[in-house]
């Protein structure tokens, strides 16, 4: 396995950006600081481990038999008369790569039937995929087969299948279906059929480019500058700075999953509008939608940043995978540092511990879940925050299981400068060729993100003289001074929002430690209410629990009858002082309360909780079965009870019932 995942690297930079193509002309993509690596290269360890395997046992691994009527035979991406749309496409996206990472035969033999039938399916003028029309999805017209949208999902998919098997027919499927395209798109754009793809054409244009990279096909860039044109326009729409300011200006999964396109179009046009678009998109989608918890007022529509509005799942899978492709195309930090909010608050919290079942939305305060029709731009019977299979709408079932195999996936890179990048960091192994091929492998042993030290030990894969080569290390924004040692010796120390390269001759079982000190800071959000976190972790207040089955007896669905709602059995409404920043460490005291479980993200195994002092705010109550409006923090003016109680907080994805974006109270 490990030989041909390094014939396939090697050929991947053999192809890579600015190659020679086959007529002799330079390539003309630009050339990306960090590469990705084959599916199968990267393996995780851990807790991590722990994570995929739930995932295997659980709704990912199991969707075919827990959802039949859409993921059975009768799908349309298995020649079925079902279900021809996302769905099948959606799971297999996080199936495939799933199974390759764990190197599973039982998961690999699932996703090979989809596999094998997109293959065989293309016509002679370039087409693949199911051929009757879809029905009655939203937003689709009639004779709707054709549309480009669920294509872009199985172009990843086949793009994955091909970094981990070398299939040769995926470049000639590809190659013919994008000449299609080319053919097509004139006539028929990618609004011709549904709005989805218009908004959603960042994915087909990566692997557009991925494909040029390979082949060197010059009518690839052709229609990448068509795809471009078709496409909405995010890089304006960001830097007129008016799109994200407003409620149900954008589909908030449209947004997340699309909003990487100006940094795809970048590699061939390499203009700074670009990554100044990008950078002012995030900076306003913080300041006008932003929760504590790394994702974003989106309840269907962007609906601002009230930390009681919903934030989809559909939204965190796609926004991890945005960033995921802006991290390895710009090589900045602050993508990865938003990359890890996301995987280590608001995912864990979303699913469930078996991951069987999910939240549609979550909130960053989020005080009951219960059936119950909330302020949201839509409500789905009023499911939405409840824990269940289908609860809200089936895409989030489909959807779900791509975040951590690929957030999997993208822990390592190689480099531009034949090196190794460890740019977001979680206990794994990574087999790779550095220098001029030589084959290492680097095991990564932490318990990130709830401890500071990170591991590598290097070895090589042959007896062999020193190699040299440059190890890339992020040091994320919030870390004031990192150290790095090699061999027990200091080497090197940065403060923050850095990429450090240590840049040595290595010798098989060299050690290197990088150090990551976390301290408690605050962020500031909606009315002035504020978070407290440590490293990547936001932490939120503990609450007990009761959860309540519900049989579902309203909501027309073949599968997933039950759900679950989840009810507080201690009180909620506190408030913070307000403490001043540099005095922090004094008045929030940081308890390790176990040695840290496999599976972190329960209250049972919460590895590290904060205790603080908090006062209750009687006008602060339920309404609508969710936390009231939230008091203003105007510090003299709130009215609070009389009593001062500890309470713990305890990381976010730990939480199903939570405070995160607490009020401000005076003394």
């Amino acid at each position: 396995m490990l030989k041909n995942l390094l014939k396939i690297f090697l050929l991947c930079l053999g192809t890579a950006s600015f190659a020679q193509g086959q007529n002799g002309q330079a390539n003309s993509l630009r050339k990306n600081p960090y590469l990705e690596l084959p599916l199968g290269a990267i393996k995780a360890e851990g807790w991590l481990k722990e994570m995929l395997l739930r995932q295997k046992t659980g709704a990912t691994g199991n969707l075919d038999k827990l959802y039949p009527s859409v993921m059975g035979q009768r799908n349309g991406w298995l020649g079925g008369d079902g279900d021809q749309w996302e769905r099948g496409p959606y799971w297999v996206d996080g199936l495939l790569p799933l199974a390759y990472i764990l190197q599973d035969k039982e998961l690999i033999a699932k996703t090979k039937p989809w596999v094998e039938w997109a293959i065989k399916s293309q016509q002679p003028d370039g087409y693949f995929g199911p051929i009757k029309d879809y029905g009655n999805e939203p937003g689709l017209q009639r004779d709707n087969s054709r549309d480009w949208w669920p294509k872009m999902v199985m172009l990843k998919i086949l793009k994955q299948y091909y970094t981990a098997t070398n299939d040769k027919r995926i470049i000639t499927l590809m190659t013919n279906y994008f000449k299609y395209q080319l053919k097509e798109l004139p006539s028929k754009p990618l609004d011709h059929w549904s709005f989805w793809a218009r908004y959603r054409a960042g994915d087909n244009l990566a692997v557009v480019y991925w494909l040029y990279n390979k082949t060197n096909d010059r009518f690839l860039l052709e229609l990448a500058d068509l795809i471009h044109r078709q496409t909405f326009d995010f890089t304006n729409a960001f830097a007129e700075g008016q799109m994200l300011t407003r409620f149900g200006s954008v589909h908030a999964v449209n947004l997340a999953q699309g909003m990487k396109e100006p940094l795809v179009y970048y590699q061939q046009h390499p203009e700074q509008k670009y990554l100044d678009a990008l950078k002012k998109g995030f900076k306003d989608l913080d300041k006008y939608n932003g929760f504590a918890n790394g994702m974003f007022g989106g309840d269907e529509s962007l609906h601002g940043n009230n930390p009681t509005q919903g934030s989809e799942l559909c939204t965190a899978v796609e926004m991890m995978f945005t960033l995921e492709t802006a991290l390895a195309i710009t090589g900045d930090v602050d993508y990865a540092d938003r990359l890890e909010k996301i995987a280590f608050n608001a995912l864990p919290a979303q699913a469930s511990d078996d991951y069987m079942s999910r939240q549609y939305f979550q909130q960053a305060n989020q005080v009951m879940i219960s059936r119950q029709m909330h302020n949201f731009d839509v409500n789905h019977h009023g499911t939405d925050l409840c824990y269940g299979l289908l609860s809200g709408y089936p895409c989030c079932t489909s959807n779900m299981h791509q975040g951590w195999p690929k957030f999997t996936q993208n822990l390592w890179y190689a480099t531009a400068d034949k090196g190794v990048a460890a740019l977001v960091y979680s206990p794994s192994e990574v087999k790779l060729a550095v220098a001029d091929g030589k084959e290492i492998t680097i095991k990564e042993e932490t318990n990130y993100p709830f401890q500071e030290a990170i591991k590598f030990s290097i070895s090589f894969a042959k007896k062999s003289k020193a190699i040299n080569f440059p190890f890339h290390l992020r040091i994320p924004a919030w870390c004031k001074a990192a150290t790095v040692k090699v061999n027990g010796t200091e080497v090197q120390t940065s403060k923050g929002n850095a990429i450090v390269k240590i840049n040595r001759d290595w010798q098989s079982g060299d050690v290197v430690e990088l150090q990551l000190p976390m301290h408690i800071f605050k962020n500031t959000w909606f009315e002035n209410s504020v978070s407290v976190e440590r490293g990547p972790i936001t932490y939120a207040l503990k609450m007990g629990e009761a959860v309540k089955p519900v049989k579902n007896t309203i909501d027309p669905i073949d599968t997933g009858d039950a759900f679950d709602e989840v009810h507080p059995t201690t009180p909620w409404n506190y408030g913070l002082f307000d403490v001043p920043n540099n005095n922090l460490e004094e008045k929030f005291t940081v308890e390790k309360t176990a040695p840290i479980s496999n599976y972190p993200w329960n209250l049972e195994n919460a590895p590290i909780q904060i205790k603080t002092k908090a006062k209750r705010i009687p006008s602060w109550k339920l309404y609508n079965e969710m936390a009231g409006p939230i008091p203003y923090s105007i510090t003299y003016q709130l009215e609070t009870a009389k009593e001062t109680e500890e309470i713990t907080l305890v990381p976010y994805g730990s939480t199903r019932l939570r405070i995160s974006q607490f009020p401000i109270v005076g003394r």
